[in-house]
């Protein structure tokens, strides 16, 4: 059986002596009082000091504290037998504790315990004045109706404020369940883009050597070369999984990320200067080596750009060349574009001419494009994917707009590679 363990709250020393205080200055004056009083100093004591310690406390919570106050006041209504006047001395005191507490129980007890334990809480400040009036010679009936009567408006007040911090306290836990969603699809969204991608080229690279295994039998130098490829694809992941496990690490119990205070990123972030190493180790993987495989890129582009939308585009080269692999090894041309698109937007796209795509060998997947869909939008940008215009083919083209580009002279100088 599963144990809800309870948040203690800690207790200053400055709350301690508040509480102390307090409660010593309404029992003090009971040594003068008749015994059939003490049971009024017993409650506003107990109220008074329940209004101003901070709850969950050890094996006691706040409804508890709520409906114990809530009783023993009702209880004191009933059954007090000291001097009418003397209440006189306590009331006010009691009256404001249980609207304090009152308020506390609406913002702070569970659901499923609010509805009881603020209406006992409610009920004893409201029903409080007939201890007074109740003990009038002869009764004060209509003194009774107009104390109950005004006790309704601050009880009233009471619930309206807890309600709205409740509220309050509603929309801060949302907030923090939503950054803590976001941040978990960012962390899977790693993941995918990454891990998947260097699994993915180990995958094919492990099946392609088993077919021509199987016909032709293994050659030791490319049996090497091909576990030479496959270690550094794993550390690759590896790394990747480093990254994503510490930015976990650095995320605080709150939600809150610790790397925004240390100005570290949450997550690994690439640029525009990272792209010829992929699309090369693209090149050289056994799947693809055979490919005429071509990166185009403004030689003055990287590095001019915001890091989110180098960041963006450097993931789309990714997750279309993971495609690639996986769909359309029998490619015999592939291009990789990053151009500047008349100084107003960039413009990354990643083609290939094989007219035949290999089925999915694999079920499950196809949401590496949909999350880059919804971060192209995110940043003012269209994301297309389909057949190739005027060809064989498929084609993946990204367009993000561009506000502020540095040290830029016109991005006219295009390079073109074969890798």
């Amino acid at each position: 059986m599963q144990t809800e363990l309870m948040h203690v709250v800690p207790v200053s020393n400055r709350r301690l002596f508040l509480c102390g205080a307090a409660v010593l200055m309404m029992a003090a004056p009971a040594v003068i009082m008749p015994a059939g009083g003490l049971v009024a100093v017993l409650s506003a004591a107990l109220a008074v000091a329940f209004s101003l310690l901070p709850w969950p406390r050890p094996r006691m919570t706040l409804a508890m504290a709520g409906g114990a106050a809530a009783g023993v006041s009702l209880l004191a209504d009933l059954v007090y037998a000291g001097p009418r006047d003397l209440l006189l001395a306590w009331l006010p005191f009691e009256m404001t504790a249980l609207l304090v507490l009152l308020g506390r129980v609406v913002r702070g007890v569970p659901a499923r315990q609010v509805v009881w334990v603020a209406t006992a809480t409610g009920l004893a400040a409201v029903l409080l004045p007939l201890r007074f009036t109740l003990r009038r010679e002869p009764v004060g009936t209509a003194e009774s109706v107009v104390g109950c009567s005004m006790a309704v408006i601050p009880a009233a007040c009471a619930i309206g404020i807890g309600l709205y911090l409740r509220s309050l306290e509603n929309q801060r836990k949302r907030a923090v369940a939503q950054a803590r969603r976001d941040q978990r699809l960012e962390m899977a969204g790693d993941l995918h883009d990454f891990v998947a991608h260097e699994v993915t080229g180990m995958l094919l690279e492990v099946q392609a050597a088993q077919v021509e295994g199987r016909a032709v039998g293994f050659d030791p130098e490319q049996t090497r070369a091909l576990l030479a490829r496959l270690e550094e694809a794993g550390l690759r992941a590896l790394d990747s999984m480093d990254h994503t496990v510490g930015a976990l690490r650095r995320t605080d119990h709150d939600g809150a990320d610790r790397s925004e205070a240390d100005g570290s990123s949450p997550a690994r972030s690439y640029n525009l200067t990272d792209l010829p190493e992929l699309v090369s180790r693209f090149a050289a993987s056994g799947t693809t080596a055979g490919a005429n495989t071509r990166l185009e890129m403004d030689d003055d582009l990287p590095g001019t750009l915001a890091g989110e939308i180098e960041d963006t585009m450097y993931r789309l080269v990714l997750e279309a060349l993971t495609n690639v692999r996986r769909h359309a090894p029998g490619a015999s041309e592939i291009v990789v574009s990053a151009v500047c698109v008349a100084d107003t937007s960039v413009e990354v796209s990643v083609t290939d001419d094989c007219d035949q795509p290999t089925a999915p060998t694999r079920h499950g997947g196809g949401t590496g494009l949909v999350g880059l869909g919804e971060r192209f939008t995110m940043l003012g940008g269209t994301l297309s994917a389909g057949p190739r215009m005027g060809g064989g083919g498929w084609s993946v083209k990204g367009v993000l707009p561009i506000s502020d580009r540095t040290g830029l002279d016109g991005g006219r100088n295009r390079r073109w590679r074969k890798v």
